[in-house]
């Protein structure tokens, strides 16, 4: 940077503080490592899911053997 540019700020996701867009901060887009672990830990429990059709047909495989 020259000094004239402004530096990027974004929301956390998961609690909207401010979080500059800089190498020194090591959790982008989130504030803290807490956030972010809050985050993975909804994504691990099956509480946030991207919308869209099952990557894998349950009537195909109905009893899960494919999975154990």
């Amino acid at each position: 940077m020259n000094g004239n540019e402004k530096t990027l700020v974004v929301k956390c996701p998961q609690c909207g503080s401010s979080v500059p867009w800089t190498t020194q901060q090591l959790f982008k887009p989130f504030c803290s490592e807490r956030c972010k672990m809050i985050d993975l830990g909804e994504w691990a429990a099956e509480e946030k899911r991207i919308p869209g059709d099952p990557a894998v047909d349950d009537e195909f495989y109905p009893d899960d053997t494919i999975f154990h």
